[in-house]
């Protein structure tokens, strides 16, 4: 039996959730190294009140992308056949993803 004949029923997820789960944590880490980053570009020689707004709002939008991530994350890990990603948290993790990388933007220029 080929793949595209296989009964969806008899799909074994396997390690899918855990590998869903690995993918949340290193979109988590690399906005982890993002913020770090934009602290350290904002306090670079000297800050100025717009870098450090910047830098501050790059640390807020880390934060709920966390709170959303780690969220996901015990969803995935606490079910044997886990729900999907509703439409609002994924729109809320890709307009942090997005915010936070405009807003390193902002630093680096």
């Amino acid at each position: 039996m080929s793949g595209a004949d296989a009964d969806p029923a008899d799909r074994d997820p396997g390690l899918q959730p855990e590998r869903t789960r690995l993918a949340w944590r290193r979109t988590t880490l690399s906005g982890t190294v993002v913020a770090v980053l934009a602290v350290k570009a904002a306090l670079h020689g000297g800050a100025t009140g717009p870098s450090v707004l910047a830098a501050g709002l790059c640390c807020v939008l880390w934060l709920a992308f966390l709170r959303i991530a780690h969220g996901r994350i015990r969803t995935l890990a606490a079910a044997n056949r886990p729900r999907t990603l509703t439409a609002p948290h994924a729109a809320a993790a890709a307009l942090c993803t997005l915010a936070l990388a405009a807003c390193g933007s902002v630093l680096v220029l």
